[in-house]
C-alpha cells in the first residue's frame, strides 16, 4: 500500500477522505495492531512532535492519541488545561493554532465549537486531526468504529446498522453516517 497520499493531510471531516482512502487507513490499522499492543516497536514518527490541544474534557480520545504517538516514536506536547494558556487572556483560536503550529509537526484538536477544526486546518501549515468539534464531527472515532465493524463482519458493505443515542447533537453519529453512505 502507498501511504504517501496521507503525508501532510488534514483529517477534519470523514468527508475529507474517499472510501478508498478509508479502506487504506483501515488496512494500515490492521498492520499496526502489534504496535498498539506493545508487541512491536515503531520509529515511524521518530523526531516528530504531536501537539494535543484539548479544549474539552476527554479521557479516551486524548489518551488514545497520546499513546499512539508514543508507540510510533513521537514526542507529545499536551495542552489540556486551557486556563493555563493565553486563550484565557483573550488570545484567539487562530493565534493559538499558529503558535502551536510553530512547535509541532501535527496538531490534534478537540474543541467545543463546530468548525474549530476546519479553522485550525486553514491557519496551520502542519496537518490538523479533528478529535471532535462541537456537534460537528469526530472522524477519528468514526475510523475506529469502521475498523471495529470491519473486523467483526469482514466488510463494511451490506451491513444493517442501528444507531441510538444523541442523534441530533452527537458528533460521532454524524461522521459515522457520512462514512457509511460512501
Amino acid at each position: 500500500m502507498d501511504y504517501r497520499e496521507f503525508y501532510d493531510k488534514d483529517i477534519v471531516s470523514i468527508r475529507d477522505l474517499s472510501r478508498e482512502q478509508i479502506e487504506t487507513i483501515l488496512d494500515l490499522s490492521e498492520e499496526m495492531i502489534p504496535i498498539a499492543r506493545g508487541e512491536k516497536k515503531s520509529k515511524m514518527l521518530d523526531g516528530r512532535i504531536v501537539g494535543n490541544l484539548f479544549f474539552e474534557p476527554s479521557t479516551r480520545t486524548r489518551l488514545s492519541f497520546e499513546s499512539a504517538a508514543h508507540r510510533l516514536g513521537a514526542d507529545v506536547i499536551d495542552v489540556s488545561q486551557i486556563s493555563a494558556t493565553s486563550i484565557s487572556k483573550g488570545e484567539t483560536l487562530s493565534d493559538t493554532i499558529r503558535m502551536v503550529d510553530a512547535y509541532c509537526d501535527v496538531i490534534v484538536l478537540r474543541h467545543p465549537y463546530e468548525g474549530a477544526a476546519r479553522l485550525a486546518a486553514n491557519v496551520s501549515e502542519n496537518p490538523v486531526i479533528n478529535a471532535g468539534d462541537g456537534a460537528g464531527s469526530h472522524p477519528t472515532q468514526t475510523l475506529l468504529d469502521l475498523f471495529t465493524m470491519r473486523r467483526a463482519k469482514e466488510s463494511l458493505d451490506g451491513l444493517n446498522i442501528a444507531m441510538v443515542g444523541d442523534l441530533k447533537y452527537g458528533r460521532t453519529v454524524h461522521s459515522l453516517v457520512d462514512a457509511l453512505t460512501m
